[in-house]
């Protein structure tokens, strides 16, 4: 029955809201008509929503379902940290070089150089508890929640930062081929998934307020470039980016050959910070935004 307070009320719209109309649905009587898969509401037609006419929407759902989550979740901004997903904690570093011995000399060089950057998750983990300790608030919204790519090594240690002091953080995992899953520090409304990778790094950066990059792999280094070029290109404005493990990047990449030749200008290596120290970040971070 109709509840007639209700129909009387001024502020009530009248049109039912997509989940009633969802309810409706399943008291339709059965026949060859509604039983057809062309019957079902687009919205609830799963097969409809995958096919490749649209992918405009899918996006569109990628961008808008983390954006009202975080929004209802208190985020006004977010310290992104990026890493590796190989680095070991520094606990499990014995380990890791045991089992490595009877490895070949090329594989067991591998698993020294990775416990080797092992002090990184130490460092990350600092980073992520102190910015979380210091729960800053302002339009009363949460400032500088610990978000990370949602996986393991790094992105394990800053969420586990977050949580070891108490405080929420965000995981911003993606569907990948193989078999993976968030790490057990994120906190579970905050733990988003995605199928796009360039929804996932637009959302790092929509709420970003500083970024700590980490040593690490191909996704890492997209994840920094891509943050480079927008500040360069002037498509953001600038903000703290601490570069940690200076040894590992200037072997990897000679910024200052780039400089030299002329592809970037020399004070492009002015827009991140190198970094050893949390400490030394968190310090930073506060004196850009004099907190």
């Amino acid at each position: 029955m109709t509840d007639k307070k209700s129909e009387r009320d001024l502020s009530d719209r009248k049109f039912y809201p997509a989940d009633k109309e969802a309810e409706f649905e399943k008291t339709q009587l059965q026949t060859p008509q509604t039983a057809h898969p062309a019957y079902k509401l687009a919205f609830q037609d799963t097969d409809f929503l995958l096919r490749d006419e649209l992918r405009p929407v899918r996006f569109q759902l990628e961008l808008l379902k983390p954006e009202m989550l975080l929004d209802e979740a208190g985020v006004g901004s977010t310290l992104v940290m990026y890493g590796s997903a190989r680095i070991p904690p520094e606990d499990a570093c014995e380990a890791a070089l045991e089992g490595a011995k009877d490895l070949p000399e090329d594989e067991r060089r591998v698993v020294e150089n990775l416990v080797k950057k092992s002090k990184y998750y130490t460092e990350a983990y600092k980073l992520a508890r102190i910015a979380s300790e210091r729960s800053i608030i302002e339009n009363g919204k949460r400032q500088f929640v610990v978000c990370s790519g949602g996986g393991p090594s790094i992105m394990e240690a800053a969420n586990k930062g977050a949580s070891d002091a108490g405080a929420e953080s965000v995981g911003l995992n993606i569907i990948l081929p193989h078999e993976q899953a968030p790490n057990q520090y994120v906190t579970p409304y905050l733990s988003l998934n995605f199928h796009y990778f360039a929804l996932r790094k637009m959302h790092f950066l929509l709420r970003a307020k500083a970024v700590a990059v980490f040593p690490g792999g191909f996704g890492t280094f997209d994840e920094f470039f891509e943050l480079l070029t927008l500040i360069q290109t002037g498509k953001m404005k600038p903000m703290p980016i601490l570069l940690f493990g200076k040894d590992f990047w200037t072997r990897v990449i000679d910024f200052e050959a780039l400089a030299d030749e002329g592809t970037i200008s020399r004070k492009d290596l002015d827009l991140f910070r190198w970094c050893e120290d949390a400490q030394e970040a968190w310090d930073h971070i506060s004196a850009f935004y004099e907190l």
